[in-house]
């Protein structure tokens, strides 16, 4: 579905139904822009489309598993053929923490953790990076997470899906930059929204979602190469990796949490085989 002004400028952003990503689609919003957003829930998909249209911009949905290389690539394909894609925003994830009574994290978890936080972002930057490269401009956005820059003891598979986003973010800056693409790796705190409902625990320095999207809206537009925040829980968690071993792993005891289980985890495998759907 497509409405609104002619776009000069074309987004596409993955996990744009709830959370960071539907405040980021709003925050993006204006005339002149062009917004190809993928999400899970095409109701809510729908509600956010209608908020960026009504700040003028051109917008189209689409149901799309990041999981499903074939049908994603298929995707980013069509959205570049209509015009050509200026930032590529890989947003899509999911969380998941300890087993009850802190247990190990559930095998089927552990898999869902790493395919769409890392493999998905992945396939995702893969399906436009050439197109890009071979225009010679562009940029892609990388949404990890703190948890990525020092890995957090209740969120085991999930704090090394992120790490593992930054360190690829990290190498293919060095690569496209020379081809005038630029990458840009988010690393947000604790934002509220679904996801961190989900976090029962402390979640220091937790900022309402907009004001996220804001900041992450700032850095890309300023090409930042990392949009790292809040900027205390980040030094915080930068220090501590200077800290010995076992004195890093006390500082993180009061902050054990428990994560609640996702209510969408469980429509996963039965839908894969069917209608794709975005994280």
């Amino acid at each position: 579905m497509t409405t609104g002004a002619t776009a000069t400028r074309t987004i596409a952003l993955t996990g744009a139904s709830s959370g960071i990503g539907a405040a980021l689609a709003a925050e993006l919003a204006a005339p002149g822009v062009r917004l190809a957003l993928a999400g899970r829930d095409e109701a809510r998909l729908e509600e956010v489309a209608a908020t960026c249209r009504a700040k003028g911009a051109t917008v189209e949905t689409a149901a799309v598993d990041v999981r499903d290389r074939p049908g994603l690539h298929a995707w980013l394909a069509a959205v570049d053929a209509a015009g050509a894609v200026d930032v590529l925003v890989a947003n899509a994830g999911v969380t998941a923490g300890l087993g009850p009574r802190q247990s190990r994290e559930r095998d089927e978890d552990v898999r869902r953790l790493v395919e769409v936080n890392l493999l998905g972002a992945i396939d995702t930057v893969s399906g436009l990076v050439e197109a890009m490269r071979a225009r010679r401009r562009g940029q892609i956005v990388l949404v990890a997470s703190v948890a990525g820059l020092r890995a957090s003891p209740s969120l085991p598979t999930y704090s090394a899906a992120k790490a593992g986003l930054i360190a690829y973010g990290e190498a293919i800056r060095g690569w496209l930059r020379p081809f005038g693409v630029a990458v840009t790796v988010v690393c947000p705190g604790f934002v509220t929204s679904p996801m961190s409902a989900r976090h029962k625990g402390a979640k220091p320095f937790e900022m309402p979602v907009e004001t996220a999207a804001r900041i992450i809206a700032r850095g890309i537009a300023r090409r930042r190469p990392l949009v790292a925040f809040p900027f205390l829980l980040v030094l915080g968690m930068r220090a501590s990796r200077l800290l010995p071993a076992t004195l890093s792993d006390l500082c993180f005891r009061p902050f054990a949490a428990k994560i609640e289980a996702d209510p969408r985890a469980g429509v996963d495998g039965r839908r894969r085989g069917g209608s794709r759907r975005g994280e």
